[in-house]
């Protein structure tokens, strides 16, 4: 859809004409080819399934009644199977207002009835197209703030963790158990909060626990609870995390460090919500989300007899895994400029400046901590720096190339890897250190922007 945002008379959408009768379609897609609207003319449903499947549409105005009095309806749910992102508008008689209406019970923009008063179908196809192009810059927007801000704390614009964050949106509104994989220090924790905060179960307690390098008894009584007398100085019951977290989500990090002995009573907790507090045989129901996470190779254990197959398989009911920092150097600047902020507003000074330099020497580096380490190395940046200027000199010596080369970003990681792998990796990172902006990153490469700009076309690079 082209347009102009100041200027809603601009708009110029994409429509699709569904009508068996030739000569009205005609008419309708005349009426609004004057204003500049791209139609597309079909003649049933089956043809408008075939244009769905293929092309891309903003209003679709569909006549009710065609083949069969329902066709009219089977368009409306093709478009919302097919292209969900667009309007239908319902062409109807008088005798079919209540079918109409049905249909904008079930997701259709508008109707209107026959014979057509062309000002007044073209005035509401405009408004359609309108309300389209609207949704379109509500959603652009929302991702350039998840982008600068980061969605639930998590900071990234690189494809792998938009990917991240659009299996979040995915599976948060069911009751899934989630499987969170990844490094030590990706961020686990941050995604287990989002899938919480975006639930039906966000009004109750998200319950985060760490199993790993807890005694098995002591594990045993955080997880399930106990009642009075269980064991020595137990003087009174107590609820384990599962029922402490009902209604709401348990978020268990480092699953894989569970005993096998335990395993079965979380099983159990998986399959019939229900545990057994220790002391006792009697059994209690619990309902919560469980989402775990794992930095260890599940399935190696598995093999190994080190974790059950039937449990692995209750806690995957969905499956996120988180790239580790050196697979998404994109996000790195972004990260950067968010944890200097971050820090900046702690110290109670200004936000600092990053010199470019500083800014490669980070990006270049593998970052085998990941975003926890990232953060952590800022913080001291900020710290042992008593300026508002973040230079080479603030950042810390262990922070350096593979191959010792402080100037390549990220090609000691390349090595071995022919030359053309190497300059479309250039490019990409020195793009996103420049912020995508082509004048400054051809500066930094030392090519004109001409140059550059037939570079990223042979690389397919945006």
């Amino acid at each position: 859809m082209a347009s102009k945002a100041d200027a809603k008379d601009d708009v110029r959408a994409q429509v699709l004409i569904v009508d068996d009768e030739r000569d009205h379609a005609e008419t309708m897609a005349e009426a609004l080819r004057k204003p500049g609207h791209i139609c597309t003319i079909v003649n049933g449903r089956a043809s408008a399934q075939d244009e769905l499947r293929m092309g891309r549409f903003d209003v679709v105005v569909t006549d009710l009644v065609m083949e069969t009095p329902r066709s009219g309806m089977e368009v409306l749910a093709l478009v919302g199977e097919l292209q969900p992102t667009a309007a239908t508008i319902m062409v109807t008689a008088h005798g079919d207002i209540p079918t109409a209406k049905e249909a904008l019970r079930g997701g259709a923009y508008d109707f209107i009835v026959k014979p057509l008063d062309l000002v007044v179908f073209r005035n509401l196809v405009q408004r359609a197209a309108e309300s389209v192009l609207l949704r379109h810059q509500n959603e652009s927007l929302q991702g350039q703030v998840e982008a600068a801000y980061g969605f639930e704390g998590i900071v990234g614009d690189s494809t792998a963790i938009r990917q991240v964050i659009d299996a979040i949106k995915q599976v948060a509104p069911s009751n899934l158990p989630v499987l969170i994989t990844g490094e030590s220090g990706t961020g686990k924790e941050l995604v287990a909060q989002a899938i919480h905060q975006h639930s039906k179960r966000r009004l109750r307690r998200f319950v985060p626990f760490n199993a790993a390098g807890q005694a098995e008894s002591l594990l045993e009584d955080q997880l399930f609870g106990h009642v009075r007398g269980a064991y020595t100085g137990a003087d009174k019951d107590r609820e384990g995390i599962f029922e402490y977290g009902d209604r709401g989500s348990v978020f268990l990090d480092e699953i894989g460090d569970t005993p096998l002995s335990m395993q079965p009573k979380l099983l159990r907790v998986l399959e019939k919500g229900e545990i057994v507090r220790l002391g006792t045989n009697d059994s209690r129901k619990t309902d919560v989300r469980f989402i775990s996470a794992t930095n260890r190779d599940l399935r190696t254990m598995i093999k190994q007899g080190q974790f059950r197959e039937d449990l692995f398989y209750r806690l995957r009911g969905a499956e996120i895994n988180i790239p580790p920092l050196r697979e998404r150097r994109d996000d790195i600047p972004l990260l950067v400029r968010h944890a200097a902020g971050k820090f900046a507003k702690e110290l109670g000074r200004a936000i600092p400046t990053i010199r470019e330099p500083t800014m490669m020497r980070l990006i270049a580096f593998d970052w085998p901590g990941n975003v926890r380490e990232l953060f952590n190395i800022v913080h001291r940046m900020m710290v042992a720096t008593r300026g508002d200027v973040l230079d080479l000199s603030s950042v810390p010596d262990e922070i350096h190339t593979r191959d010792g080369d402080e100037s390549a970003p990220g090609l000691g990681s390349l090595a071995g890897f022919g030359l053309d792998r190497l300059e479309k990796e250039a490019i990409r990172q020195t793009l996103a250190m420049a912020e995508g902006n082509r004048e400054r990153a051809a500066q930094l490469l030392g090519i004109g922007e001409r140059t550059l700009y037939r570079k990223l076309k042979e690389y397919g690079l945006r």
